[in-house]
């Protein structure tokens, strides 16, 4: 045989040799882990990294240990209620035990999927759909839970479980739109008629307390208004009395002469006027005989001294106690002001009054409102 065929044969032999002794070299990646086979039986797991097998008699199963998302796909469910239901939803589930995962089950992910399928739609068809619609995270956790302890047995873990969607049919989902609709409507109504008592209440109570400061404008006035006719007339009084007290006291040294003189000019006015009646203020028998009186016909005339005013004040008493005190200006101006102080206080007594029946109002409102 030349040398060229030997040297082939050993090129090929080399080459055969590399290609089985290559079958026995496995990597595993960071996040899987290996399952060896020799010869239909399990050997052990290989972990991450460069291991080596028993060339051509060795299989080696890879396990993908990272979170997996599986989606359970859209079915109908009949709710507790007989109201059809469109659902799906999503699986996250994790590979704890490689050996558990590829000899106890066949295919891990699809058995998860066909569990979550059947318990969704067992679990749901328990409940009804206002329930489901509300209650979504009480169904993801009741439902993790029983896959969870399902897929226990095959070494799979279930971490979380996610309603995606439930949507009701054309003719269930139009009655809810419809019932939606109509209590919303019912709100606003109660909101209106809410917003209509309040108004009727608050406008009310204005009234009210405008009428009670009303009134109470109308007393104050009415009490300044007769303070102030009391006041005019007492001093309309004091000074008419104490007009007469002047004439008293400067017609008192005349005596009954000086008193006829004057009557008698005073008749001579009256009898030079165009006036065709006369109204004589006093018995013309008195005007006469004062005139015989002046002319010393009749009886003596009696001159009038000093001590008739203290006659005077004996027969009728003082004038300071007939007339009564006269207060001064001063006087005067401190009894205004004591009435001015008076009214501002029971000014702000009355608006005390308003704004405790407002809030006594507003607080009487809210409690209707809450009601």
């Amino acid at each position: 045989m030349p040398l060229e065929m030997w040297i082939l044969l050993g090129i090929f032999f080399a080459m055969v040799m590399i290609a089985i002794i290559s079958t026995g070299v496995k990597i595993i990646q960071p996040y899987e882990q290996g399952l060896l086979i020799r010869l239909g039986n399990f050997r052990r797991v290989l972990n991450p990294g460069f291991n080596m097998v028993a060339p051509l008699i060795s299989e080696v199963i890879k396990m993908d240990l990272r979170t997996q998302v599986m989606d359970v796909p859209r079915q109908e469910v009949i709710t507790k209620d007989n109201s059809p239901t469109n659902v799906d939803a999503i699986i996250y589930i994790k590979v704890v035990d490689p050996k558990k995962a590829f000899f106890e089950v066949d295919d891990y992910r699809r058995a998860t999927i066909y569990l979550g399928q059947t318990t969704l739609r067992s679990l749901i068809g328990n409940m009804e759909l206002d329930e489901v619609l509300y209650s979504r995270d009480t169904i993801n956790t009741h439902l993790r839970d029983i896959l969870d302890k399902a897929t226990d047995q095959w070494g799979v873990r279930v971490e979380a479980v996610e309603i995606r969607e439930v949507d009701p049919v054309g003719p269930v989902k139009a009655a809810m739109e419809e019932q939606t609709s109509a209590e919303r409507r019912r709100r606003a109504a109660i909101l209106t008629a809410d917003g209509e008592k309040r108004s009727a209440i608050l406008v009310a109570e204005g009234d009210k307390r405008s009428r009670i400061l009303q009134a109470e404008g109308v007393r104050q006035s009415k009490i300044l208004e007769a303070e102030g006719q009391r006041l005019a007339i007492i001093l309309e009084g004091q000074g008419e009395a104490q007009k007469l007290r002047i004439l008293a006291m400067g017609a008192l040294p005349l005596d009954h002469k000086a008193l006829t003189v004057l009557s008698l000019d005073t008749l001579k006015k009256m009898g030079d006027g165009q006036a065709t009646k006369i109204i004589f203020p006093f018995e013309i028998s008195r005007l006469v005989e004062g005139a015989a009186d002046y002319l010393g016909v009749s009886q003596k005339t009696r001159e009038h001294t000093a001590t008739s005013a203290q006659d005077l004040e004996q027969l009728l008493g003082k004038a300071d106690d007939i007339l009564g005190e006269i207060p001064s200006s001063s006087a005067l101006k401190k009894e205004l002001e004591v009435i001015e102080k008076e009214m501002e206080k029971e000014a702000r007594t009355t608006e005390e009054i308003a704004d405790g029946l407002q809030k006594g109002s507003e607080k009487k409102i809210e409690g209707l409102m809450e009601d």
